[in-house]
């Protein structure tokens, strides 16, 4: 009896694309549409907050570099125009460039959270969902849906639902991290709810995918899943958000978006987006070749490519 086997040609496969590199991304924000009020003190008190961690940031990447290396580090500030009315691009760009200006900072991407739905016909978000590997904890039956069907995901075992009144049951039991450092500290994310049958993905998602695009992790046939678009200096740009692509390149100087290492620089609002960030991208299984070819490029530049994605993230948390 001969075995199912599946031959398929080499040429057939699709070949990973290899992208510019920096060695460090650095994010310089991400504001809501109350940030954006009468005229911008949100935003300028922001830049003066972030502006002293950049430079110590910039420092330290160059510190952990061979000599030789020139540090390749690039700026991005994501937009949120997923969630609210925001004004238009003409004048919201205009003011995060004076912003960043005035505090001898420089721009050199803007990006739409939008656009980590998706970017160009690539649907980022469903990319990632189909790279997500639950990690079942242990004595589980498997009763509850993965995170896949029912767009909740968790970093060890829930709680188990509470039984009918007078049904026999088990006793309660707390939930319990997967490998906790002594005591728990469980964490359960929703990835997206569902509206009118349209999945609408939460911030924790769509900012895990951001984290992904800005390392260079996600491919889509082979190919860079998000080009960033080189905005010259006399274009126009277009009133609606949804016009402008994903990521746009303001500085036509700037080092390469996507880098080995990211460090995002955010309100301490966020501490508890983040923490499921982190939670999400530990369950994401990025591309074995993508990994290999990234770890390849870092060797023989003298830079340490952490194989875990989550330990190529850094923050700093400014106050409000």
């Amino acid at each position: 009896m001969v075995a199912d086997v599946e031959f398929r040609e080499i040429a057939a496969q699709p070949r990973t694309q290899s992208i510019p590199l920096s060695h460090l991304s650095i994010e310089l924000g991400h504001l809501y549409a109350e940030d954006f009020g009468p005229g911008y003190v949100n935003i300028n008190r922001h830049f003066e907050r972030v502006a002293p961690w950049v430079h110590q940031a910039r420092a330290a990447c160059a510190a952990m570099l061979p000599k030789e290396v020139r540090p390749r580090i690039s700026t991005c500030f994501l937009v949120d125009d997923y969630r609210n009315e925001i004004p238009n691009p003409p004048e919201v760009i205009e003011q995060l460039r004076k912003a960043a200006d005035a505090h001898d900072l420089t721009i050199d991407y803007v990006a739409r959270e939008s656009g980590c739905v998706e970017a160009e016909g690539v649907p980022l978000a469903e990319l990632v969902v189909d790279r997500l590997v639950s990690d079942p904890p242990h004595h589980t039956t498997g009763g509850r849906p993965p995170a896949v069907e029912s767009g909740w995901l968790c970093n060890g075992q829930r709680t188990p639902g509470t039984p009918p009144a007078m049904a026999a049951g088990p006793l309660w039991t707390p939930p319990r991290e997967s490998g906790p450092n002594g005591h728990s500290i469980f964490v359960d994310v929703e990835l997206w709810s569902q509206v009118q049958h349209e999945r609408v993905w939460s911030c924790a998602f769509l900012a895990s995918v951001w984290q992904l695009v800005r390392l260079g992790l996600l491919r889509h046939h082979g190919e860079a899943a998000v080009r960033p678009y080189r905005l010259d200096e006399d274009e126009p740009l277009p009133r609606d958000w949804n016009r402008l692509p994903a990521v746009i390149q303001l500085n036509p100087k700037a080092a390469p978006f996507a880098a080995y290492q990211t460090m995002s620089i955010l309100r301490t609002q966020f501490l508890s987006v983040e923490l499921a960030v982190r939670t999400i991208l530990s369950q994401v299984a990025a591309e074995r070749s993508v990994l290999e070819e990234l770890g390849r490029r870092g060797a023989n530049e003298g830079v340490s490519v952490p194989e875990q994605v989550v330990q190529r993230i850094s923050y700093a948390f400014v106050n409000d």
